[in-house]
């Protein structure tokens, strides 16, 4: 399912209607589980699932599973927070983490944002909290990294910017205006590299635009790039938006990143972009102040001088994976109550 807006999602790979596919995902949650009988069942960011998917296979859990371990996974920062508990008061969600859920776990730190505050979780939710810190990415050796900027040509001393705009769907803005920014540049200025990569979902127009525009200037440019680790540990700057994978991928490579967040439909982007820019771990522009001429500030300043964000980075750890790892061994020694 590819989301149109907060309430609007419609399938993406096949042509039915929206409720027949989620009729489809529904059962196959529930039947997968009931077949699995599992030990540990982990609902990735939506409480209720997609439009209450996953409610039955709760509720069929906490009444013939009880010991199952049910967990929901969520991303550090889910909206601004009277969205939040408007929408999960209006859905029932505030009594589905008291009574359905056995933990909850938060990719993120509490001192960077605390959703139990923000939220306004009770107390007994607020025990079910695991903060895990942020999800770490594979990192590339260093000869791979070296190899990816031999093939882009990056001379030593030569600097390279990666744009990139996740799946694409909303990402043309920042893509015209890098590319509106290397149009109005003097030859003599353009003293770096860029490669942009518009993700699977650009639309086909605005697509071919990019693409012809981006040959104008000398640029490389993609719809896809496979080992995107390679390609963000490589360059010098990437300039993206903020989403959760987005913010994990370069806090786990270590390159320094100028934000461009979305704020609409959720202002999840434009929150974590001010909360990692409060610790130095990346710049940011806000989506309606980005204009072509801040954009070459901002790019040309951090290229000069990414010493702050570099330190800052380094010292940054991602412990996610570890954290997790804790409480798995916790619930092999530990019965469910």
């Amino acid at each position: 399912m590819i989301k149109k807006t907060n309430e609007e999602y419609q399938p993406l790979s096949i042509k039915i209607n929206p409720r027949h596919a989620l009729a489809i995902r529904k059962n196959i949650i529930t039947a997968t589980a009931k077949t699995f009988q599992p030990h540990l069942f982990i609902v990735d960011k939506e409480p209720l699932g997609l439009k209450k998917e996953v409610l039955p296979t709760l509720q069929w859990l906490r009444r013939c599973m009880p010991h199952t371990r049910t967990i929901l996974g969520l991303r550090d920062i889910m909206d601004e927070a009277a969205s939040v508990r408007k929408d999960w008061s209006r859905k029932g969600v505030y009594d589905l983490l008291e009574n359905l859920y056995s933990e909850i776990w938060v990719y993120g730190l509490r001192e960077f944002y605390d959703p139990i505050s923000e939220y306004g979780l009770s107390e007994s939710v607020s025990r079910k909290m695991h903060f895990t810190g942020y999800i770490p990415r594979r990192v590339p050796a260093r000869e791979a990294v070296c190899s990816i900027r031999k093939k882009h040509g990056i001379r030593p001393g030569e600097k390279l910017v990666v744009v990139t705009t996740g799946g694409g769907g909303d990402g043309y803005r920042v893509l015209d205006t890098y590319l509106a920014m290397l149009e109005g540049l003097p030859p003599a200025q353009a003293d770096f590299k860029s490669v942009l990569i518009t993700g699977p979902f650009l639309p086909k127009a605005q697509k071919e635009e990019i693409f012809q525009r981006a040959r104008r200037v000398g640029v490389r440019c993609w719809q896809f790039y496979r080992r995107m680790e390679e390609i963000i540990a490589g360059a010098d700057l990437v300039v993206c938006m903020g989403g959760y994978n987005t913010a994990c991928e370069i806090l786990s490579q270590g390159t320094v990143s100028l934000i461009i967040p979305r704020e609409t439909p959720r202002r999840e982007q434009l929150i974590r972009a001010e909360v990692l820019e409060r610790q130095q771990l990346v710049d940011y522009i806000p989506w309606y102040d980005c204009t072509p001429a801040k954009l070459g500030a901002k790019v040309a300043a951090l290229l000069a001088h990414p010493e702050p964000y570099q330190a800052a980075m380094a010292r940054f750890q991602l412990t996610a994976f570890d954290s997790m790892r804790q409480r798995l061994e916790t619930f092999r020694t530990t019965p469910h109550a």
